[in-house]
Protein backbone atom coordinates (compact mmCIF):
# COMPACT_ATOMS: atom_id res chain seq x y z
CA UNK A 1 0.00 0.00 0.00
CA UNK A 2 1.17 3.53 -0.76
CA UNK A 3 2.28 5.84 2.02
CA UNK A 4 -0.60 7.72 3.71
CA UNK A 5 -1.61 10.89 1.85
CA UNK A 6 -2.80 12.51 5.05
CA UNK A 7 -0.56 15.46 5.92
CA UNK A 8 1.36 15.42 9.16
CA UNK A 9 1.01 11.74 10.05
CA UNK A 10 3.54 10.30 12.49
CA UNK A 11 4.98 6.91 11.66
CA UNK A 12 6.50 4.88 14.50
CA UNK A 13 10.26 4.86 14.70
CA UNK A 14 10.55 1.20 15.67
CA UNK A 15 12.13 -1.84 13.97
CA UNK A 16 8.82 -3.55 13.27
CA UNK A 17 8.61 -6.27 10.60
CA UNK A 18 7.75 -5.13 7.08
CA UNK A 19 4.31 -6.72 7.39
CA UNK A 20 3.35 -4.29 10.18
CA UNK A 21 1.96 -0.89 9.12
CA UNK A 22 1.05 1.90 11.52
CA UNK A 23 0.74 5.66 11.99
CA UNK A 24 -0.78 8.35 14.19
CA UNK A 25 -2.71 11.28 12.76
CA UNK A 26 -2.28 14.85 13.94
CA UNK A 27 -4.79 17.70 13.76
CA UNK A 28 -3.30 18.71 10.37
CA UNK A 29 -5.59 18.40 7.34
CA UNK A 30 -9.32 17.68 7.34
CA UNK A 31 -12.32 20.01 7.26
CA UNK A 32 -13.48 20.49 10.85
CA UNK A 33 -13.71 24.01 12.27
CA UNK A 34 -13.50 25.78 15.58
CA UNK A 35 -12.13 23.77 18.51
CA UNK A 36 -12.17 20.63 16.34
CA UNK A 37 -10.00 22.17 13.62
CA UNK A 38 -9.02 20.39 11.44
CA UNK A 39 -8.64 16.61 11.22
CA UNK A 40 -10.99 15.59 14.01
CA UNK A 41 -11.72 11.85 13.83
CA UNK A 42 -13.83 11.61 16.99
CA UNK A 43 -17.56 11.14 16.49
CA UNK A 44 -18.54 11.76 20.12
CA UNK A 45 -16.89 15.08 20.92
CA UNK A 46 -19.44 17.62 19.60
CA UNK A 47 -18.20 18.15 16.05
CA UNK A 48 -20.59 18.22 13.07
CA UNK A 49 -21.20 14.59 12.03
CA UNK A 50 -20.82 15.39 8.33
CA UNK A 51 -17.37 16.86 8.88
CA UNK A 52 -16.30 13.85 10.94
CA UNK A 53 -17.46 11.53 8.15
CA UNK A 54 -15.42 13.52 5.62
CA UNK A 55 -12.37 13.42 7.85
CA UNK A 56 -12.76 9.68 8.39
CA UNK A 57 -13.00 9.19 4.65
CA UNK A 58 -9.56 10.79 4.33
CA UNK A 59 -8.23 8.35 6.89
CA UNK A 60 -9.95 5.41 5.22
CA UNK A 61 -8.24 6.24 1.92
CA UNK A 62 -4.86 5.57 3.60
CA UNK A 63 -5.93 2.19 5.01
CA UNK A 64 -6.64 -1.29 3.63
CA UNK A 65 -10.06 -1.45 5.34
CA UNK A 66 -12.40 0.50 7.59
CA UNK A 67 -10.88 0.81 11.08
CA UNK A 68 -12.56 -1.25 13.79
CA UNK A 69 -13.49 1.58 16.12
CA UNK A 70 -13.91 0.91 19.83
CA UNK A 71 -16.25 2.30 22.45
CA UNK A 72 -13.45 3.46 24.76
CA UNK A 73 -14.31 3.57 28.46
CA UNK A 74 -10.91 3.95 30.19
CA UNK A 75 -10.92 0.32 31.27
CA UNK A 76 -8.85 -2.80 30.66
CA UNK A 77 -11.03 -4.81 28.26
CA UNK A 78 -9.40 -6.06 25.07
CA UNK A 79 -11.37 -6.84 21.90
CA UNK A 80 -10.25 -9.50 19.47
CA UNK A 81 -11.24 -8.18 16.05
CA UNK A 82 -10.22 -10.91 13.61
CA UNK A 83 -13.88 -11.10 12.62
CA UNK A 84 -15.07 -7.56 11.97
CA UNK A 85 -18.70 -6.55 12.10
CA UNK A 86 -21.36 -5.41 14.53
CA UNK A 87 -21.38 -2.38 16.83
CA UNK A 88 -18.13 -1.02 18.27
CA UNK A 89 -17.01 -3.27 21.14
CA UNK A 90 -16.71 -1.68 24.58
CA UNK A 91 -12.97 -1.99 25.05
CA UNK A 92 -9.79 0.05 25.30
CA UNK A 93 -7.55 -2.22 23.25
CA UNK A 94 -7.91 -4.22 20.06
CA UNK A 95 -5.86 -7.20 18.87
CA UNK A 96 -5.83 -8.87 15.47
CA UNK A 97 -3.93 -11.50 13.48
CA UNK A 98 -6.02 -10.97 10.36
CA UNK A 99 -4.19 -9.25 7.47
CA UNK A 100 -5.89 -6.02 6.42
CA UNK A 101 -7.89 -5.64 9.64
CA UNK A 102 -7.18 -2.20 11.13
CA UNK A 103 -6.96 -1.72 14.90
CA UNK A 104 -7.57 1.88 15.95
CA UNK A 105 -7.74 4.04 19.06
CA UNK A 106 -8.73 7.69 19.46
CA UNK A 107 -6.87 10.02 21.81
CA UNK A 108 -6.41 13.66 22.83
CA UNK A 109 -3.88 13.44 25.72
CA UNK A 110 -4.27 9.77 26.62
CA UNK A 111 -1.48 7.52 25.38
CA UNK A 112 -1.96 5.51 22.17
CA UNK A 113 0.23 2.41 22.53
CA UNK A 114 0.94 -0.03 19.71
CA UNK A 115 2.16 -3.62 19.96
CA UNK A 116 3.42 -6.12 17.43
CA UNK A 117 5.32 -9.38 17.56
CA UNK A 118 8.70 -9.75 15.91
CA UNK A 119 7.30 -12.39 13.56
CA UNK A 120 4.90 -9.81 12.14
CA UNK A 121 1.80 -11.94 12.65
CA UNK A 122 -0.07 -10.08 15.43
CA UNK A 123 -0.72 -6.43 16.25
CA UNK A 124 -2.62 -4.43 18.87
CA UNK A 125 -3.66 -0.83 19.54
CA UNK A 126 -4.19 0.32 23.13
CA UNK A 127 -5.93 3.40 24.55
CA UNK A 128 -3.92 4.04 27.72
CA UNK A 129 -5.00 6.96 29.87
CA UNK A 130 -4.09 6.91 33.53
CA UNK A 131 -7.27 5.04 34.47
CA UNK A 132 -6.64 2.34 31.89
CA UNK A 133 -3.01 2.05 32.90
CA UNK A 134 -4.00 1.73 36.55
CA UNK A 135 -6.61 -0.89 35.61
CA UNK A 136 -4.00 -2.97 33.76
CA UNK A 137 -4.96 -2.39 30.12
CA UNK A 138 -1.37 -2.75 28.94
CA UNK A 139 -0.88 -6.07 30.71
CA UNK A 140 -4.25 -7.27 29.39
CA UNK A 141 -3.30 -6.36 25.82
CA UNK A 142 0.05 -8.13 26.11
CA UNK A 143 -1.71 -11.26 27.38
CA UNK A 144 -4.25 -11.07 24.55
CA UNK A 145 -1.43 -11.06 21.98
CA UNK A 146 -0.85 -14.71 22.96
CA UNK A 147 2.88 -14.39 22.25
CA UNK A 148 5.96 -14.65 24.42
CA UNK A 149 6.30 -11.15 25.93
CA UNK A 150 9.97 -10.91 24.98
CA UNK A 151 8.94 -11.40 21.35
CA UNK A 152 6.85 -8.22 21.44
CA UNK A 153 7.76 -4.63 20.73
CA UNK A 154 5.85 -1.51 21.71
CA UNK A 155 5.59 2.04 20.42
CA UNK A 156 4.32 4.94 22.52
CA UNK A 157 2.44 7.51 20.44
CA UNK A 158 1.66 11.18 21.12
CA UNK A 159 0.34 11.84 24.63
CA UNK A 160 0.39 14.58 27.24
CA UNK A 161 3.93 15.13 28.49
CA UNK A 162 5.12 14.79 32.10
CA UNK A 163 5.56 18.53 32.68
CA UNK A 164 1.96 19.23 31.66
CA UNK A 165 0.10 16.35 33.32
CA UNK A 166 -0.72 17.46 36.87
CA UNK A 167 -2.70 15.00 38.99
CA UNK A 168 -3.89 14.58 42.55
CA UNK A 169 -2.91 12.15 45.26
CA UNK A 170 -5.64 9.75 44.18
CA UNK A 171 -3.82 9.08 40.92
CA UNK A 172 -0.48 8.71 42.69
CA UNK A 173 -1.96 6.21 45.13
CA UNK A 174 -3.78 4.26 42.38
CA UNK A 175 -0.35 3.25 41.06
CA UNK A 176 2.03 3.28 44.01
CA UNK A 177 -0.23 1.32 46.36
CA UNK A 178 -0.25 -1.40 43.71
CA UNK A 179 3.50 -1.33 43.04
CA UNK A 180 6.01 1.03 44.63
CA UNK A 181 8.09 1.03 41.43
CA UNK A 182 5.48 3.31 39.83
CA UNK A 183 6.60 6.15 42.11
CA UNK A 184 9.41 6.77 39.61
CA UNK A 185 6.79 8.15 37.18
CA UNK A 186 5.69 10.95 39.55
CA UNK A 187 7.26 14.24 40.65
CA UNK A 188 5.77 16.02 43.67
CA UNK A 189 4.46 19.56 43.16
CA UNK A 190 3.22 20.70 46.55
CA UNK A 191 0.13 18.61 47.33
CA UNK A 192 -0.14 17.47 43.73
CA UNK A 193 1.98 15.52 41.31
CA UNK A 194 3.24 15.64 37.76
CA UNK A 195 2.65 12.21 36.21
CA UNK A 196 4.62 10.75 33.31
CA UNK A 197 2.22 8.64 31.20
CA UNK A 198 5.09 7.42 29.07
CA UNK A 199 7.00 6.14 32.09
CA UNK A 200 3.87 4.57 33.56
CA UNK A 201 3.41 2.69 30.28
CA UNK A 202 7.06 1.61 30.21
CA UNK A 203 6.73 0.26 33.74
CA UNK A 204 3.49 -1.55 32.82
CA UNK A 205 5.19 -3.09 29.78
CA UNK A 206 8.15 -4.12 31.92
CA UNK A 207 5.83 -5.82 34.41
CA UNK A 208 4.28 -7.72 31.50
CA UNK A 209 7.69 -8.84 30.23
CA UNK A 210 7.99 -6.48 27.24
CA UNK A 211 11.43 -4.88 27.00
CA UNK A 212 11.49 -3.51 23.44
CA UNK A 213 9.88 -0.07 23.75
CA UNK A 214 10.17 2.94 21.44
CA UNK A 215 8.53 6.37 21.20
CA UNK A 216 7.30 8.71 23.91
CA UNK A 217 8.65 11.86 22.29
CA UNK A 218 5.70 14.26 22.12
CA UNK A 219 3.46 16.42 24.31
CA UNK A 220 -0.10 16.90 23.07
CA UNK A 221 -0.73 19.64 25.64
CA UNK A 222 2.12 21.97 24.68
CA UNK A 223 2.26 21.23 20.93
CA UNK A 224 -1.06 22.90 20.15
CA UNK A 225 -0.35 23.36 16.45
CA UNK A 226 0.01 19.58 15.96
CA UNK A 227 -2.25 17.89 18.49
CA UNK A 228 -5.68 17.99 20.09
CA UNK A 229 -5.58 18.15 23.90
CA UNK A 230 -8.62 17.64 26.10
CA UNK A 231 -6.83 18.92 29.19
CA UNK A 232 -5.72 22.09 27.42
CA UNK A 233 -8.93 22.93 25.58
CA UNK A 234 -11.82 20.94 27.05
CA UNK A 235 -13.85 20.93 23.82
CA UNK A 236 -11.55 19.48 21.19
CA UNK A 237 -11.08 16.79 18.54
CA UNK A 238 -9.43 13.39 18.56
CA UNK A 239 -6.45 11.90 16.74
CA UNK A 240 -6.35 8.29 15.57
CA UNK A 241 -3.54 5.79 15.95
CA UNK A 242 -3.87 2.79 13.65
CA UNK A 243 -2.04 -0.49 13.07
CA UNK A 244 -2.59 -3.42 10.73
CA UNK A 245 -0.91 -6.35 8.97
Amino acid sequence: MAEPRLPGVIRPGWPAPASVKAFSTTRTGGCSRGPWSRLNLGAQCGDEPGRVRRNRSLLRAALPSEPRWLMQVHGAAVAGIDGAGGPPPEADAAVTRKPGQVCAVLTADCLPLLLCNRAGTAVAAVHAGWRGLAAGVVQAAVAAMDCEPDSLMAWLGPAIGPRAFEVGGDVYRAFTERDGEYAAAFVARGRRWHADLYELARLALKSAGVTGVWGGDYCTFTQADRFFSYRRDGVTGRMATVIWL
